[in-house]
């Protein structure tokens, strides 16, 4: 999401994060819904790929994952602000050509602005990015929300499922602070085990307090890492995977002012890519697997000019090749080579994304296309992937989805 120091945003025009968040406060608040118990396997519920928020990679050689039939994408938006959706959008895109079809809506889930898949592929879990925050399971084979919980902080607006599928780590936006749910055999969640708010250090130029933004696992599984734009911090904790608890081990210190806002890893676990939205650069950053240490690198150019054109998140292909980053003011992506091993990234060039502010992207499961959910032209764009030069092609015209701000693709 974004911070209160970014441009207006949403099709009406006028909103910070921090005035979006406010205004909801009214909203009907978050309903804690008791986790049903685990029921009995449901034949239907056909794994699919894994989430493309793992990191996924282009290749010029067929992939396995390829498939010929339609295939799943899910569309958060924000059902609180005008012209905004009425649930999680449902729809298929063609994985040769990448053209989607609508096909419905989840109703009943509240600002579902983020989401993301459990490693079994049978869950969708969901931000409630509201005043009072929650996260919501809803069983994909037929459509079913199979309870929300409350994050315990206000505006969260990221979530990721750990590798092992037994833990759901959220990040609230608004409140700076980062929570853990259990996941149950039926892929619903569990009351919240922790909830870890920034405290220190002081907030950076320009903040008025913590603001976390994203929560991920290194590749490794060892740690679990805390991307704080409002403290200029990227956190990292060990998670005890049987209590669901929290233990700080390092913290990692951009520069004043550079407001990170997401980080991806490169595959070989060693170097990870962390995009400041604030400053408008990218840092290379060394990671260590044995103290989950995460060390920055000197800031990079996005490529887009003067001034910021607020990052919004970075992607990785799985063989390591080549990033992309979305920029939401300049509505480009970047492309970078990865070189020295994941050491160093060289920026090729930017592309036109064919919409406006695109706040998130991810990779279809063989790689061969890239999504970009636009949020203010209400738009998702489709990129064929080269996968030899990394170069992006627009596949057709975007597809209209009301404030476009996460495009899933499974």
């Amino acid at each position: 999401m974004s911070s209160g120091a970014e441009p207006a945003r949403g099709p009406g025009g006028g909103w910070t994060r921090r005035r979006f968040v406010g205004a909801l406060a009214g909203a009907a608040a978050v309903t804690t819904v008791p986790a049903p118990a685990a029921p009995k396997a449901d034949p239907a519920a056909v794994p699919t790929a894994p989430a493309a928020s793992t990191a996924p990679g282009a290749d010029a050689s067929p992939s396995p994952t390829h498939r010929s039939g339609p295939r799943p994408l899910y569309l958060g938006t924000y059902t609180s602000v005008d012209g905004g959706g009425t649930g999680i959008g449902l729809a298929t895109y063609d994985p040769t050509t990448g053209r989607i079809t609508g096909t419905g809506t989840v109703t009943g889930v509240g600002n579902p602005s983020y989401l993301a898949t459990h490693p079994d592929g049978r869950t969708l879990y969901t931000v409630n990015e509201r005043d009072e925050g929650g996260v919501t399971a809803v069983r994909l084979a037929k459509n079913k929300v199979l309870g929300t919980r409350g994050t315990g902080g206000a505006g969260p607006c990221h979530l990721s499922v750990h590798p092992s599928g037994h833990w759901l780590l959220s990040a609230n936006y608004t409140s700076g602070s980062v929570a853990v749910h259990p996941i149950d055999a039926s892929g619903a969640l569990g009351e919240r085990t922790d909830l870890v708010t920034h405290s220190t250090p002081a907030p950076g130029p320009g903040q008025q307090g913590p603001h976390a933004h994203q929560f991920v696992t290194s590749p490794d599984g060892g740690h679990v890492l805390a991307v704080d734009l409002g403290t200029d911090t990227v956190y990292s904790y060990r998670l005890n995977q049987s209590k669901g608890t929290l233990t700080e081990v390092s913290q990692a210190h951009t520069r004043p002012g550079a407001g990170p806002r997401h980080l991806t890893f490169h595959p070989g676990g060693r170097h990870a890519y962390l995009a400041n939205e604030v400053d408008n650069t990218v840092v290379v950053c060394a990671y260590d697997q044995a103290t989950g240490r995460l060390t920055p690198g000197d800031p990079q150019s996005t490529g887009t000019g003067e001034g910021t054109s607020y990052p919004a998140q970075i992607l990785v292909t799985s063989n390591g090749s080549y990033a992309y980053l979305a920029n939401r003011g300049h509505n480009s992506l970047t492309r970078y080579a990865i070189e020295a091993d994941g050491a160093r990234l060289r920026l090729l060039d930017t592309v036109p994304v064919g919409g406006d502010f695109p706040r998130h992207i991810a990779f279809s499961p063989d790689e061969r296309l890239l999504f970009a959910a636009n949020q203010r032209s209400s738009t998702v764009s489709v990129f064929h992937v080269d996968g030899g030069s990394g170069e992006l092609r627009l596949a057709g015209e975007p597809f209209a989805s009301p404030v476009a701000v996460c495009a899933l693709p499974l």
